[in-house]
């Protein structure tokens, strides 16, 4: 299902991009263009994610220089059954994070300082479950080449509207609409492509949350982070989104700053949603753990001690050691799921 969706928003965007083609230059214009987007997406399913990495002057880090995040990305991936994707760090003082790349095997998650520096341990590896989700769910290749093309055609939407306003009246044009056309081409183009992005951005989210709780173990990480990035991203613009908004949809929170036709033509789900739905499925797993499995003192005590045991997984992670065994068995040190 994956394949067949990103091969039908590839094939959406390339008619998009011959579409433009064809109002600045008529047929040949179409065919220049068909032919131009065959190349680059073929360009961009093996580059893009190196080149959106690029784009955010993202830094690749380590064990040495980023320890902690680098164990929590590399347990979440233990955990989703990943190999174990390339680690960035973005300086940018908004925070957010999004993964790239074009399956698990090639893919790199990264987050920027402004998360970093907002989010407590629990918090960050909500995040960095979300995107693990992305790249299991192979989302990640959709995104980025999503971003590629339609930047592009942003790009040959802006040559448009020069063309209409400065060339569009010369006899030898073979745009079939003139210069008007060409600026009709100019508005509506991006805006298809807008439209292309948000056919699947919603519902990605809304997946992507929920198996990345299911990642972390602990819905309510990823719906305390959510609530915070929210606030952040209202109130510190991310500059190098907001001179390329084609990217935008690749971030967990929405990074522009825009208001009006930012919220009409949104590429997420709205946050306090995506937190309900987060608190709902919380609800139920604690639903699910707390049902009695004994009956009589015994069952009550069980259940007792396996509160006290969830509570301290609350507090500590899954990083740390797992819950305790019945006092009844031999009581010996057992490795740690997370190694």
């Amino acid at each position: 299902m994956n394949y067949i969706r990103t091969g039908l928003l590839l094939a959406g965007l390339t008619a998009l991009f011959g579409v433009v083609g064809m109002m600045i230059g008529g047929q040949q214009g179409m065919i220049i263009a068909l032919l131009f987007a065959g190349a680059m997406n073929v360009f961009a399913y093996w580059n893009s994610d190196a080149m959106l990495l690029r784009m955010r002057s993202a830094q690749q880090v380590d064990d040495r220089t980023a320890p902690e995040l680098v164990s929590i990305v590399r347990e979440l991936s233990q955990n989703a059954g990943l190999p174990m994707p390339k680690v960035y760090v973005v300086e940018n003082p908004q925070p957010n994070a999004f993964a790239t790349g074009r399956n698990p095997e090639n893919a790199a998650v990264a987050a920027t300082t402004g998360l970093l520096k907002l989010l407590d341990r629990n918090e960050i590896a909500g995040v960095m479950a979300h995107e693990l989700a992305h790249v299991k769910n192979r989302d990640t290749l959709t995104m980025t080449i999503t971003a590629t093309i339609a930047g592009a055609i942003s790009a040959l939407a802006n040559f448009a509207m020069f063309a209409g306003i400065f060339g569009g009246h010369r006899s030898d044009n073979n745009n079939p609409l003139g210069g008007l056309g060409m600026i009709l081409v100019a508005i509506l183009a991006p805006l298809g492509a807008m439209l292309v992005q948000m056919a699947i951005s919603r519902t990605r989210e809304y997946e992507a949350d929920k198996i990345g709780a299911e990642i972390c173990r602990h819905p309510m990480w990823l719906a305390s982070a959510l609530n915070k990035l929210d606030k952040g991203v209202h109130t510190i613009p991310n500059q190098d989104a907001e001179r390329n908004p084609a990217t935008a949809h690749m971030y967990i929170a929405n990074p522009l700053s825009g208001k009006g036709m930012d919220s009409l033509f949104a590429t997420h789900p709205d946050m306090g949603n995506r937190i309900a739905r987060l608190r709902e499925m919380s609800g139920q797993m604690s639903g699910q753990m707390s049902e009695p499995t004994h009956d009589g003192a015994q069952g009550r005590a069980q259940s007792s001690a396996s509160q006290a045991d969830r509570a301290q997984a609350e507090r500590s992670g899954p990083w740390q050691a797992k819950p305790r065994a019945p006092q009844q068995e031999p009581r010996r040190r057992r490795k740690r799921p997370w190694g």
